[in-house]
């Protein structure tokens, strides 16, 4: 009996042991085998856009009928789907309070449902490694952290810090341009040796899945920031010119071309600051296909009418005043599109000279020819600064008299600045001409009229010129 027990003591103190130490080895390969299961790209950029899209469009398509809400939460549920809903569609016109609505959602997705944290956070950009970081990566991180401390100044300041918007010769060109370079942006950077926390990492990769989901990709901060324009799509090889390059005979200029060396339509992105065009050299769209969604997407406020083949340009505003153009084949020989931004706060006579030689006396002569009602000619090239300084000539006409304004598109706005002034402004349609509208401000009761029209057009002269003021 006593050798049995021993026996069976021994047996069971063995299968104990064995199952032991199985377990242990379990509880030990546990954590290793949840890593594996985790596919490497999950907190990538391409997967959290995708989980983003999904989640928005399933909160913007539930039917809150089907769930059983109390009568006081499915009003509150409602509300707050018809605000989402607004929101996305407004940010895509230039609404800069939805698209902040927007972004702080898809951070409380990321952070909340999606599980990104500090750990995990830099699969999606490098911020960790900087040898790693794309230039647009340290772009939009200058960007994001020069906005904390100067709002939509921020790129101004940037600018005026390291001087970047003056001529400069760059390699392979043998006249110098308006660019800021790759090599700008990258010693910035580690100039400025910025420190960003989580919340900081966090907020730079939204705005990366943001400007790709319901923005204009590259250019959507940029297109924020209080300068005087952005354009796109205006420089680079078109796409249509890649096959008349394939039958050159050129081997080296092949090899530029299929290495990206040679700069592409998509490649093209400018801006338009205090009177200079420069080049934005180290930011792209990408691909032909992200140029032309920026520009199918950028002029759709207020529904102005497709974009198509036959009506191969549109002008319209956006949600924020900015005037948009948008040009596409076969009407130009790409895809292409120019916001041109005025600020109107800044718009005064004494702003737009700037201390320029002899300007006290040319403020004080374009007063008098305000208030005394003559008729004036403000002519020029493009972007000279002709919107700017009639805007900062319409401070000057006496309060009295009541302005009626024709534009090919709203842009002066002039009743924001004087919201209790008699002002009224028409602008073309597809149905009403120009002229037409002219022909209507002689009917109303206007003491000045603003005439805003390309010089190649045919240009009349109002009626009753002795008691009106044509500008």
């Amino acid at each position: 009996m006593t050798i049995t027990n021993i026996l069976l003591t021994l047996v069971v103190l063995v299968i104990a042991g064995i199952s032991m130490y199985y377990y242990i080895k379990r509880k030990k390969e546990a954590p290793t085998e949840d890593i594996i299961s985790v596919d490497d790209k999950t907190y990538t950029l391409e997967k959290m856009q995708e989980f983003v899209k999904r989640r928005l469009d399933e909160i913007t398509k539930v039917n809150l009928y089907d769930i059983g809400l109390s009568e006081e939460e499915l009003k509150r549920r409602k509300n707050k789907k018809y605000e989402l809903k607004k929101a996305l569609k407004g940010c895509t016109y230039g609404d800069v309070n939805d698209k902040k609505y927007v972004k702080e959602l898809i951070f409380d997705l990321l952070s909340k449902e999606y599980g990104v944290n500090e750990g995990n956070v830099s699969q999606a950009i490098s911020f960790d490694v900087p040898s790693l970081l794309t230039p647009q990566d340290k772009f939009d991180i200058l960007i994001y952290m020069y906005k904390k401390d100067f709002g939509y100044e921020a790129l101004t300041e940037m600018i005026k810090k390291y001087n970047l918007a003056v001529l400069k010769y760059i390699e392979g060109e043998t006249k110098p341009s308006y660019v800021i370079t790759t090599q700008e942006i990258e010693d910035i950077f580690e100039k400025e040796n910025l420190q960003l926390n989580f919340v900081d990492k966090l907020s730079v990769v939204v705005q990366r899945i943001y400007q790709y989901y319901k923005g204009y990709s590259s250019i959507d901060e940029v297109r924020d920031m209080n300068i005087d324009g952005v354009s796109g799509g205006v420089s680079g090889l078109p796409e249509s010119f890649l096959s008349q390059v394939a039958q050159t005979s050129d081997a080296d200029y092949l090899a530029q071309v299929s290495e990206h060396k040679v700069p592409r339509a998509c490649d093209s992105i400018w801006i338009f600051f205090q009177g200079k065009s420069i080049r934005l050299a180290f930011l792209s769209f990408g691909t032909e296909s992200e140029l032309k969604r920026v520009c199918q997407n950028i002029y759709k406020y207020n529904n102005p009418g497709q974009l198509s083949d036959t009506n191969g340009y549109k002008i319209n505003e956006m949600k924020d005043g900015s005037r948009v153009v948008v040009v596409r084949p076969s009407f130009s020989e790409t895809w292409a599109f120019f916001v041109r931004k005025f600020d109107v706060k800044r718009s005064t006579l004494e702003q737009w000279f700037k201390g320029e030689p002899g300007c006290d006396e040319s403020i004080e002569l374009l007063k008098y020819l305000v208030k005394g009602a003559r008729i004036i000619s403000i002519t020029g090239e493009q972007g000279c600064g002709k919107t700017t300084m009639l805007m900062g000539m319409i401070e000057n006409i006496y309060e009295t008299m009541n302005i009626r304004v024709q534009e090919t598109a709203f842009e002066l706005h002039l009743r924001k600045i004087y919201p209790t002034r008699n002002i009224l402004t028409f602008r073309e349609t597809d149905t009403i001409s120009g002229q037409e509208g002219l022909d209507v401000q002689k009917k109303t009761d206007g003491s000045v009229n603003i005439i805003r029209r390309s010089c190649n057009r045919p240009r009349s002269i109002l009626d009753d010129t002795s008691s009106t003021s044509c500008i």
